[in-house]
C-alpha cells in the first residue's frame, strides 16, 4: 500500500514538491554560509518525492545552532515551501483518493518550517534514534 500511494504520490505532487526543495538547496549551497541549509533541503526533498513509510523525529544532539537556523530558514524559505505543502494539500483533499495524499502533504509542514534538528527515519523504527 505504501508503494502505491508513494507512485500516486510522486505523479500528482512529489516530484514538483522535490524540485521546490533541490531549488532551495541550490539557492542555499551558492551562498557559502548558508550549505547547511541546501543539506537540509536536499534531505527533505528525498522525502518529499517518496514521504510514505518514514516519518521524522527529533535529534537529541540538536542545540541552539538548529534553533536559529530554523529561524533564518523559516524567513528565508521555509514560509514558502510550507504554503506550498498547504496550496497541494487542499487542492489534494477535494478528491476520494487524494485525501491521503492532502494529508502527507500537512505532515510535511513542520519539516518544512523547521527542518534543523530533525530525522527522517522509516516508520518501523520512529524511536530508534532516541
Amino acid at each position: 500500500m505504501k508503494t502505491l500511494l508513494n507512485l500516486i504520490w510522486l505523479v500528482l505532487c512529489g516530484f514538483w514538491m522535490a524540485i521546490g526543495y533541490v531549488l532551495a538547496g541550490i539557492i542555499c549551497c551558492v551562498l557559502i554560509i548558508t550549505i547547511p541549509f541546501g543539506i537540509a533541503s536536499f534531505r527533505i526533498a528525498g522525502y518529499a518525492l517518496w514521504p510514505f513509510g518514514r516519518t521524522t523525529v527529533e535529534r537529541r544532539d540538536a542545540g541552539a545552532g538548529s534553533l536559529i537556523g530554523n529561524i533564518i530558514w523559516i524567513v528565508f524559505a521555509g514560509w514558502w515551501l510550507a504554503l506550498a505543502h498547504i496550496t497541494t494539500g487542499i487542492a489534494l483533499c477535494f478528491t476520494i483518493i487524494g485525501i491521503p495524499l492532502g494529508i502527507a502533504n500537512f505532515k510535511l509542514i513542520p519539516i518544512s518550517l523547521l527542518p534543523l534538528g530533525r530525522e527522517i527515519v522509516p516508520t518501523d523504527r520512529p524511536f530508534a534514534t532516541r
